[in-house]
């Protein structure tokens, strides 16, 4: 299914396209997200984004053309997608042949999306100023409304009251798609097949940040690591590079190196059993990841690597609460040798760079779910 959100700013847009995306299990794009990445580069094009977007007027026909249909030649939309923010001009809507399905305009006041925007509390984007609100309203009756007339004339609009909760709007996007429409593509974009994502890196990577972005789009995190943690508490014991590394070879050589799988083995039996998608923080070892491939042949076993430079991440754990003593070369050694991470870094299937800004961090991560849940 490829739908189409239009709405003016705050009509809700966002909110609508992640519920139905949920839904549909296809992926919500954003164009107005993307512009907003593009801003970030030291390049001709970010620096005419980011103009051009604080001034409150729109990017270009022949940039944004290309930009868009790049990003939906990914192989994560070719199932479907839901579109936010394009076509915007009627140029762009003739020129869009992607056999959309459906065109859901949001219909609000002006007064409403100015006091849903200007008055908001976690206001992020620097052109929510009053003005350039006014702007982007003013500009989106003149250039978009011939887009709304074109796709009502083809028969592909469908308009929906912006101002009833947000539950009772996603019910009448559902109902006025049909159904029996509803139905069908719910059960046949359905995953395939389970995935289990292991998380690996070395300390100070963000592991922890990344399981706890998985965590928040309610996915299941099971921590390999829990089982030493909690064994170092219960005996009163610090956290220590030494202390970790005596009760982890204790558990191998009872185990083997593949031990944390093993021990963890029905807890992701379970997980599976009720999701789609398990996450993995801190797989170690290519004997566990061995292991894994073993116990659950129709699983998917995926590895995303999380890196960082040493410098950057012996900073990270400087600054912790909690294990900040565990950090410098000799650990990063145990981890690569010792602990066997070493292979399964090298075989990731996804190499996630940590080295910038939160915010740019879990936009990759972002990227990598999206891959891997819609491809």
């Amino acid at each position: 299914m490829k739908l189409v959100l239009i709405g003016i700013p705050g009509a809700g847009k966002s909110t609508q396209g992640n519920l139905l995306s949920r839904q549909f299990g296809i992926p919500y794009l954003s164009t107005g997200h993307i512009f907003r990445e593009i801003t970030k580069e030291k390049t001709a094009l970010g620096r005419y984004v980011k103009e051009t977007v604080n001034a409150g007027f729109l990017i270009s026909d022949e940039k944004t053309i290309p930009i868009v249909n790049s990003y939906l030649s990914r192989k994560e939309y070719k199932k479907g997608y839901i579109l936010d923010g394009f076509p915007r001009t009627l140029p762009q809507a003739k020129k869009f042949k992607n056999n959309v399905d459906k065109v859901i305009y949001l219909e609000i006041p002006d007064k409403e999306s100015l006091w849903r925007l200007a008055y908001r509390n976690d206001t992020v984007r620097q052109d929510d100023t009053v003005a350039a609100i006014k702007k982007r309203i003013e500009v989106f009756h003149t250039v978009t409304q011939p887009v709304i007339n074109y796709y009502k004339k083809h028969d592909q609009l469908v308009v929906i009251n912006g101002m009833k909760t947000i539950s009772e709007v996603n019910k009448e996007i559902l109902k006025s798609l049909g159904k029996q429409l509803i139905q069908n593509k719910i059960q046949s974009w359905s995953l395939d097949s389970t995935i289990i994502l292991a998380i690996v890196g070395l300390p100070g990577s963000g592991k922890t940040v990344a399981s706890d972005y998985f965590k928040a789009k309610k996915l299941p995190v099971i921590h390999f690591g829990k089982i030493v943690n909690d064994y170092i508490d219960e005996h009163h014991l610090s956290h220590t590079e030494e202390h970790h590394k005596k009760h982890r070879d204790a558990l191998r050589k009872q185990y083997g190196k593949e031990a944390l799988a093993v021990l963890n083995e029905k807890k992701i039996k379970m997980s599976l059993e009720k999701n789609h998608i398990v996450i993995i923080d801190g797989m170690r070892s290519w004997e566990e990841y061995i292991y894994l491939k073993k116990r659950f042949q129709k699983t998917s076993i995926i590895i995303v690597a999380l890196y960082a430079s040493k410098l950057l991440r012996h900073r990270r754990i400087e600054v912790r609460k909690f294990r900040n003593q565990m950090r410098g070369e000799k650990r990063d050694i145990n981890e690569i040798l010792d602990t066997h991470m070493g292979p399964t870094i090298a075989y990731a299937d996804y190499y996630v760079d940590n080295s910038g800004s939160l915010e740019d961090f879990k936009g990759r991560l972002e990227s990598v779910y999206r891959t891997i849940y819609f491809s």
